[in-house]
């Protein structure tokens, strides 16, 4: 028995159990010395995104392959090993958030720590799994027609290009080296610079700017590849949904509208924040007291039911639409730039949807017949004015049967300026066949709405008078042609039949985002080649598989720290609907010269806008956590520079925001050249059949102001 051993039996052992015994020993204390020291690595020193290298596995490397010049050479899974950005130049106020926000500090690890995939044999693994793990991260070849589109109807899917004869400029243009000497921009807007809404040279030039001309887009000719300078003291953003009642002063740093509208609850100044008590002109005790209000006035408005889409006009700093989220509701919001007030820079440093956008002389870039409701509180446009062209303008965007909400002085107060704008404007909407069907007072913030319901058919239309203003537009007006096309003074009457667009009313939210839209028609051709019904729902589960399996599991994106995401390229929008029951919010980007599919998506309850991605977007910088780049980069840079498109990204995401493309491995290797050189982190590089998937996170870097 152990116990009973004699002092003789252990000295008769000694010769053999001495050696084993201190082995054994040293053993366990070289474990515990590893176990001890593997507790000591600290979430700021351990990055989520090596998870990502645990199931990547790099695509066999064909013969002749991955040489130098080889476009299609596979891309071998790294996690980038350079100083990480808040090694190099960050702010000092961004270095006090390093424990609040480990997560956005990922590249703080010595190179040991990097977790890799052993080069073994794993004969446990179930090879089929593990084959469908990676077609999820990469669809296989059966699945290759949800990701490139193919040559349809043209009358079905034509471009907003197309539709705005736009004159063809495609070039086929060569790709500019990444630059390794980046200067900073020298512009009078600094830290706050659109370029397509700064080009003071061109403003300069303008005659008149009784239309707002000088707060239009006006690009310049050849886009810059600059890089817009952080605000001193730029720190990371406060995460929803604190942030919409406070974001970090040094981030904004504009005073104006705190002095002009403090007092009206927009926007106040406490220590290092700024804070939004969630009021405005016309809810001074709350943005949710005055939604719920005109529910109470026009039951039929449902939010988050009937309406779930809505244009929020001059939306200050965006209270609105930010209070609406309660209600399950979306909001476009969208004011002029101001760089004094920057009204929309305050939005969406919240994580609320807006956009630097001005009703001047050209259309808005949305579809006709898309918003369920039009919001306007306070926002002093002269509506009446010149044929009513600005209120047309509204009516072509609002869905048959939807509603405008008018909240402004001429509808509760009896001044006489007030008075006589109210009677020009109820003239109006009865010509514009608009129905009054609710002007109310709420008592506690004394103020009124007025609701106006836009008609469901043409029967008031047809019933007009052939002189009557303003007039129908003419058959060969396209109300959905809108990339710089001049506002019209007419309206436009409803396509007939029951398959058409807008001849009733979407599916209750949220049954409208996973149902193909009525008048999708099976024997028509949708973007990727199959009948338009299935086309739709390839593409939503696509998405779904897609962002279930691989960019909530494998990406270590820390999802809590995403808000504003972009999606370049939606198609569909399945991307955004995959993403509904998320935190977040999608603004879905239809490129001019991609298939007109952006009624589609806000006839699923989701909404985007048209662009030109050869041209800077209408926002400000550092505005978005997560962008998506699907097939976009290839397409675009047969028109201009890549380059100064993937700068154009550099200026919209936030610091510590991400980009994820996937695209031809040519593009990538471009596109992860660029980036590299804008000291962006890879987190993820993967190649299968030619295709390659590329994840990165933008850093603090800027390029040393004396260089510039």
């Amino acid at each position: 028995m152990a116990l009973g051993n004699t002092r003789a039996d252990v000295r008769s052992g000694s010769s053999c159990l001495s050696a084993t015994t201190v082995a054994v020993f040293v053993g366990l204390c070289l474990v515990g010395v590893w176990m001890a020291s593997s507790t000591l690595v600290s979430p700021v020193e351990f990055s989520p995104f090596q998870a990502a290298s645990l199931w990547r596995r790099p695509t066999p490397t064909p013969a002749g392959a991955g040489t130098e010049g080889n476009p299609t050479a596979d891309v071998s899974p790294v996690v980038d090993s350079e100083k990480s950005a808040d090694e190099q130049e960050e702010p000092p106020a961004a270095r006090q958030d390093a424990v609040a926000e480990p997560l956005e500090r990922t590249n703080q690890q010595p190179d040991e720590q990097v977790v890799t995939e052993p080069n073994v044999e794993k004969p446990d693994v179930d090879q089929e799994q593990e084959s469908k793990r990676d077609a999820e991260v990469f669809p296989d070849a059966s699945q290759a027609e949800l990701l490139n589109e193919t040559a349809t109807d043209p009358a079905q899917w034509r471009t907003q290009a197309a539709k705005s004869d736009i004159p063809d400029t495609t070039t086929v243009a060569s790709t500019a080296p990444a630059s390794s000497n980046w200067k900073l921009c020298d512009t009078e807007a600094g830290a706050d610079y659109i370029p397509c809404l700064d080009n003071v040279e061109f403003i300069r030039t303008l005659q008149h700017d009784e239309h707002y001309e000088h707060r239009e887009r006006h690009c310049p000719e050849e886009p810059p590849t600059c890089l817009v300078p952080l605000p001193n003291g730029y720190r990371s953003p406060i995460r929803w949904p604190k942030s919409r009642d406070q974001i970090w002063y040094s981030n904004v740093p504009h005073t104006q509208l705190v002095e002009f509208k403090g007092h009206q609850n927009w926007v106040n100044i406490s220590g290092e924040h700024l804070v939004f008590p969630g009021g405005g002109t016309q809810f001074k005790y709350g943005a949710l007291h005055y939604i719920d209000f005109i529910q109470e006035a026009k039951k039929d408005v449902a939010w988050g039911k009937r309406t779930r889409v809505i244009l929020d006009v001059g939306c200050g700093v965006a209270s609105f639409g930010g209070y609406l989220f309660d209600r399950d509701v979306l909001t476009m919001s969208f004011a002029p730039k101001d760089e004094h007030e920057a009204q929309v820079q305050f939005a969406l440093e919240r994580g609320i949807p807006a956009i630097s956008a001005v009703m001047g002389t050209k259309r808005l870039p949305f579809p006709s017949g898309v918003f369920d409701v039009v919001h306007c509180a306070r926002c002093r446009v002269p509506w009446h004015i010149e044929g009513g062209k600005l209120l047309v303008e509204l009516n072509r965007v609002l869905r048959p049967g939807g509603y405008f909400v008018w909240s402004a002085t001429p509808v509760y107060l009896k001044k006489p300026e007030d008075v006589e704008i109210w009677e020009a404007m109820s003239a109006l909407t009865r010509s514009m066949c608009w129905e009054l069907v609710n002007k109310v007072k709420e008592r506690i913030n004394r103020k009124g709405i007025a609701i106006f319901q836009k008609p469901k058919d043409n029967r008031c239309y047809d019933a007009r008078s052939a002189d009557a203003n303003p007039p129908l537009c003419g058959e060969y007006d396209n109300p959905d042609a809108v990339w710089n096309v001049s506002l019209q003074s007419c309206i436009h009457k409803f396509p007939t039949g029951p398959a058409i667009r807008g001849s009733r009313w979407p599916e209750e939210w949220p049954l409208r985002v996973e149902k193909p839209p009525y008048w999708l028609n099976s024997s028509e051709a949708g973007v990727y080649g199959k009948p338009a019904p299935d086309d739709f729902q390839a593409d939503y589960e696509h998405w779904k598989r897609v962002i279930r399996n691989s960019y909530m599991e494998g990406f270590g994106i820390d999802w809590n720290a995403v808000r504003n995401v972009m999606d370049m390229k939606a198609v569909y929008g399945g991307f955004a609907a995959a993403l509904r029951n998320m935190k977040v919010w999608v603004m879905n980007v239809v490129p001019i010269d991609s298939p007109d599919t952006l009624p589609i998506i806000y006839e699923r309850g989701l909404f985007g806008l048209y662009h030109d991605w050869c041209e800077s977007f209408s926002t400000y910088p550092r505005s978005y956590d997560l962008v998506h780049a699907n097939h976009i980069f290839s397409k675009v840079k047969k028109r201009c520079e890549l380059l100064s498109v993937i700068v154009e990204v550099d200026r919209i995401a936030r610091p510590g925001g991400r980009l994820i493309v996937r695209d031809d491995m040519e593009t990538i290797s471009e596109v992860e050249s660029i980036v590299k050189s804008l000291h962006w982190e890879v987190r993820l590089s993967y190649s299968q059949d030619k295709e390659g998937l590329l994840f990165v996170q933008k850093t603090m870097w800027r390029p040393n102001p004396s260089s510039s």
